[in-house]
């Protein structure tokens, strides 16, 4: 494996020192902190997506059409399975080591006196900017410095007070909503109106086929804003599928247009519908430019679509199958898929949940489809510990005569499985992001990327370094990349406009 980069290896920490599970339910110290860089998420439009499942599927296809149609694409996404680099993308392809090292100090410079601003006014216990605040403001900050055709960012919780609400939101995505984190409420209904505070005025809504509750919050919040709300069965739809070697084929309708013979290399009648809503997204974002496109970028666009941990192939001989079923509806979606398109002989279920998710209904959607279950526990503090894996899976598949096993770490139970299973056998793991990303260590190690900024072909003859590419940006955009370049420079002028800031947010 290739060493890792030392400046990425300081960023890393420095980033770990927030605390990647801390969560502040406002938006004041993003809202600060983007001000500071001089509001980079407002230089270029944006597709925003939420929901309770399917969020990085829909993102990840969205990009893929984006690079089809000939868009430089910068996908934000969240969490991530093995590198942090994951969430912040370009064409598809991740922030190198070296470049996620000097984005993250270029923004540090202003968190850290954000921070430091923050004790001063309310005491050593002021809530410092957060992890994941940090991960957004960088992701605004290089899809501009990029410069991208557009940022598409998926919502990290909710969305009302997610810290990617500051975007343009040119286009709001909602994929289906149930219960899920109980910060955001206790209801369908009470989840649906965190998660529509991303649509933005005059916005396109697209929406999943939603509860009847749901629905009507929705479109509640759509009319406020004064946006245009596509549903799906109505404005757009799955037409057909048919399950194929490697995915489906399906067609797909949005309006008046229907694209037949799409080869998506997902599997699942879920992908599908994520599909439909990607694509209905696509076509409200391009406009009538999507009026001239010839039916083989969608083809292209959708064909291409790589979904890490979601009911992924890693490994053959035996076939090992992962998903990041996290949620009751996420591993309903899960099951039925396994048993449309893979047919195994027998299941062993390799599983392990973070402990404020529900275990047991996780458990409860996989007990028709697995024949041998193996729970364990995953390294990290959210983890459920194996007692109660154990005590849950035995209470699932009681009576069933379904073996249940114990191991200390993914790896050890991806190794006892592999010991159980036989020809016509299947490995599925599941029920975590954290546990899917465990296993892709195993059979997927990550490499490193130095790849920096990934051009257009055509830009490849006139374009002969960074420099030249800046020349070649939105005039404003560059005007104000070189003023903040100039006051990181000079700490005096830095904290002065930092003070006044503050000022102004007091005012």
């Amino acid at each position: 494996m290739t060493p890792m980069d030392p400046h990425y290896a300081r960023a890393l920490e420095a980033l770990g020192a927030r605390g990647p599970g801390r969560m502040v339910p406002d938006l004041s110290r993003i809202t600060r902190l983007a001000q500071m860089l001089g509001d980079p998420q407002q230089a270029y439009p944006s597709i925003h997506v939420t929901g309770t499942n399917g969020k990085g599927s829909v993102v990840r296809m969205l990009g893929s059409l984006c690079s089809a149609a000939g868009l430089s694409a910068g996908t934000y996404t969240s969490p991530h399975l093995q590198t942090v680099r994951e969430r912040l993308s370009l064409a598809g392809r991740p922030i190198s080591e070296a470049r996620f090292a000097e984005v993250h100090d270029e923004v540090a410079v202003l968190t850290d006196l954000l921070d430091q601003a923050a004790r001063e006014a309310t005491g050593p216990d002021a809530d410092q900017v957060t992890y994941f605040e940090q991960l957004t403001a960088m992701a605004y900050w290089w899809f501009a410095d990029a410069p991208v055709d557009v940022g598409i960012f998926e919502v990290g919780m909710g969305g009302l007070w997610d810290a990617t609400n500051l975007v343009r939101g040119d286009v709001a995505v909602i994929n289906a909503i149930d219960l899920d984190h109980p910060q955001l409420g206790g209801t369908p209904a009470e989840v649906a109106t965190e998660k529509a505070g991303i649509i933005k005025p005059g916005a396109y809504v697209v929406s999943a086929h939603q509860q009847p509750e749901v629905a009507e919050v929705i479109a509640a919040a759509a009319e406020r804003a004064g946006a245009t709300l596509w549903l799906a069965g109505e404005d757009f739809e799955v037409a057909d599928r048919q399950v194929a070697v490697g995915g489906q084929l399906v067609s797909l309708r949005v309006g008046e247009r229907t694209v037949d013979d799409i080869l998506l290399p997902l599997f699942g009648q879920h992908q599908a519908g994520n599909a439909a809503l990607a694509l209905a997204a696509f076509v409200a974002f391009t406009g009538d430019s999507y009026t001239a496109m010839d039916d083989e970028v969608v083809r292209h666009g959708l064909g291409a679509a790589v979904v890490p941990g979601r009911l992924e192939i890693v490994h053959r001989n035996p076939t090992v199958v992962l998903d990041g079923a996290h949620n009751p509806h996420g591993a309903r979606a899960s099951a039925a898929a396994l048993d449309e398109s893979f047919g195994f002989r027998e299941l062993v279920l390799v599983a392990a949940c973070l402990e404020d998710k529900d275990v047991e209904g996780i458990l409860r959607e996989f007990r028709d489809v697995a024949s041998h279950v193996i729970v364990t526990s995953v390294d990290t503090p959210r983890a459920a510990d194996v007692t109660r894996m154990r005590a849950a899976a035995v209470e699932v598949w009681d009576g069933t005569g379904t073996a249940v096993e114990t191991a200390e770490s993914v790896e050890a139970a991806l190794e006892l499985a592999e010991t159980v299973v036989g020809d016509g056998d299947g490995i599925l793991v599941a029920g975590s992001l954290h546990t899917v990303g465990a296993a892709r260590d195993r059979y997927v190690p990550v490499e490193a990327t130095d790849d920096e900024i990934v051009l257009e072909p055509e830009d490849t003859d006139d374009v002969d370094d960074l420099d030249d590419l800046a020349h070649r940006m939105d005039g404003d955009l560059a005007d104000e990349a070189d003023e903040l370049s100039a006051l990181l420079a000079d700490d005096d002028a830095l904290q002065a406009a930092l003070d006044r800031l503050i000022e102004d947010q007091a005012d």
